[in-house]
């Protein structure tokens, strides 16, 4: 796929406070504009694909976090998941 180069124009805050979010997600600027921008077009297409990378976005999150914590994850019990329903 060919790509084409773009120019944004935002102020000083607003691009530090991108960088630093980008930084926090492991990405760039670039390509969070870019994800903006493919899921903005896939959205008016069909909200099934957003859905669905709404979710991938999600699971990549997670399983960032999941590597970065010292503690082991493991799934709930179905006793667990009823008393966090009863809270």
């Amino acid at each position: 796929m060919k790509t084409t180069n773009i120019t944004v124009r935002v102020d000083e805050q607003t691009y530090q406070n991108a960088r630093i979010a980008a930084a926090k997600r492991g990405t760039s600027v670039s390509a969070m504009v870019r994800e903006f921008l493919v899921s903005q077009s896939q959205q008016e297409e069909n909200p099934e694909v957003q859905r669905v990378a709404e979710l991938q976005t999600l699971y990549r999150k997670a399983e960032k976090r999941a590597k970065n914590t010292k503690r082991t994850t493991k799934p709930l019990k179905r006793d667990e998941i009823y008393a966090e329903r009863l809270r």
